[in-house]
């Protein structure tokens, strides 16, 4: 289909203003005067608009110039970014590149990663997603994202992924100092534990089984959308539950968590990074070697173990 407006004629409009003339825009572009006229009364007469106003010793932008313009350089920047977007993929860059990570691990964990990498100056847009429970391997296998950081052992699916141990994460059963749980005799039973709400973390997986570690069938839940708000409904003492320990390490340090002993313990899971092998774009080349091998990942995990922090 046909169209009077094309990449060529909004760059001569948008030479005309920046440069304030016919004449200077005509220099910039490496072309005689009466070639650039002759685009504007060509985009002029299809459109059957008047751009200009040539009344005054100046060519003056009209309303309808002014939108044009304005729209316009729009797409010139759009045209741009396809121009070199399609370079970058075709130098095997990504012009994306999207990270998940488990909301057992915070986000600060990948902030040095995603520093040094744009440091380098290669414009890759970034993304990072905070997924739960199952909901880090599902993201990966619908390809939701890229790369997953922070992956449990349990609801891993079938698939042709490259993964990479990270660490262990140990947990803690923890209650608010001000909750009936703070007081009791340990170590605390499934009966005890069962009066009271569990505070969970809504698993955003969308079509792998979703997780239930830790909370016992008959126990009534208090749902939040990640860890953090698992936390805050914990310190509140809304809920009670197992807690990364990494993760209130500072809160039972400062008393604003009680750690209590249970009957039935939770085992520490080892967490991975993964991706499907078959890729092998270069930004998640990049991120992979780098966040496979990065204590600001590493350190939540392993030093802050009992006994090794």
């Amino acid at each position: 289909m046909h169209t009077a407006i094309t990449i060529d004629a909004l760059k001569v409009l948008d030479a005309i203003v920046r440069k304030g003339s016919f004449a200077g825009a005509a220099g910039e572009l490496f072309r005689v005067p009466s070639a650039i006229s002759y685009t504007v009364q060509k985009l002029e007469e299809d459109l059957n608009v008047t751009l200009f106003d040539r009344s005054g010793h100046r060519a003056v932008l009209t309303p309808a110039g002014r939108y044009l313009l304005e729209e316009g350089r729009t797409l010139l920047k759009a045209a741009d970014n396809l121009a070199h977007s399609t370079r970058q993929v075709a130098q095997g860059w990504e012009t994306r590149l999207r990270i998940g990570f488990n909301s057992l691990l915070p986000a600060e964990c990948l902030f040095p990663a995603i520093k040094d990498f744009c440091a380098l100056g290669i414009p890759v847009d970034v993304q990072i997603t905070e997924e739960v429970f199952a909901g880090a391997w599902d993201a990966l296998q619908s390809r939701r994202v890229d790369l997953i950081v922070g992956a449990d052992d349990i609801s891993k699916p079938a698939g042709d992924f490259t993964s990479h141990i990270l660490g262990k994460m140990d947990f803690v059963f923890a209650v608010s100092p001000d909750h009936s749980l703070a007081n009791a005799d340990e170590p605390l039973s499934e009966d005890d534990i069962c009066r009271f709400p569990a505070a969970v973390a809504a698993d955003t997986s969308r079509s792998l089984p979703v997780g239930h570690a830790g909370i016992f069938r008959r126990q009534r839940t208090l749902t939040g959308a990640n860890i953090e708000h698992k936390i805050a409904l914990q310190k509140a003492g809304l809920g009670v539950g197992w807690l990364p320990r990494c993760r209130v390490k500072e809160l039972l340090l400062s008393g604003q968590l009680i750690e209590k002993q249970v009957c039935e313990p939770r085992a520490p899971i080892t967490l991975q990074a993964a991706r499907h092998a078959d890729d092998k774009g270069k930004a998640l080349t990049w991120f992979w070697h780098r966040l496979t091998n990065d204590s600001a990942v590493t350190d939540w995990l392993e030093t802050e173990r009992p006994g090794t922090g």
